[in-house]
């Protein structure tokens, strides 16, 4: 039933939200020249999947946990998108494809050993990753594993419609703070 409402949901946003798009990637390209930032993620079963996101981070910025990158890295336009979360409006993209859910466990990179390690132990990887989730709406990031790790796994055994709009709404109202940046 929740993959119904991603595909729905999905496919309104990208028809509804083109607008949007289109002027978020002309500012970008302004910005930095390159709008749209793609980078390998771990998904569902620990398959790799290409995650779609607007650029917030000067073009070459190494590619690490949000956590790990410096905040100097951000332009002007990417303090923005971070702080309304509009960057990760393409990953209505990743939700219509499959490779996501609206919500889930946000989808990490493949070097992040110690995350992999801790979700693995607690089957995680089970589901499709997230946009949002319990972890965000209440600002636990990827700087803490093991308690990513077990917030997420607590998110998937309580996972019910009531809580899959509870966490969407809760984003869409501003809680949580993203991922922090040193």
């Amino acid at each position: 039933m929740l993959r119904f409402f991603d595909l729905i949901f999905s496919l309104m946003g990208l028809i509804f939200g083109f607008p949007f798009f289109l002027f978020i990637y002309i500012w970008g390209l302004f910005d930095t020249g390159s709008p749209v930032f793609k980078q390998e993620r771990i998904g569902r079963n620990k398959k790799p999947f290409i995650l779609v996101k607007f650029r917030t981070m000067a073009v070459g910025t190494v590619s690490v946990a949000s956590h790990l990158a410096s905040g100097t890295s951000i332009t002007k336009m990417g303090g923005v998108l971070r702080k309304t979360k509009l960057d990760e409006l393409p990953q209505l993209w990743n939700v219509l494809k499959g490779d996501m859910s609206f919500v889930g466990p946000r989808p990490c990179l493949f070097n992040q050993i110690e995350l992999i390690e801790a979700r693995s132990a607690r089957r995680v990887f089970d589901v499709r990753p997230g946009i949002t989730g319990l972890a965000q709406v209440n600002s636990i990031d990827m700087s803490t594993p093991e308690l990513l790790a077990g917030t997420d796994a607590k998110m998937i055994v309580e996972m019910s419609i009531v809580n899959y709009f509870k966490y969407i709404f809760q984003t869409a109202l501003g809680s949580g703070a993203g991922d922090r940046i040193k």
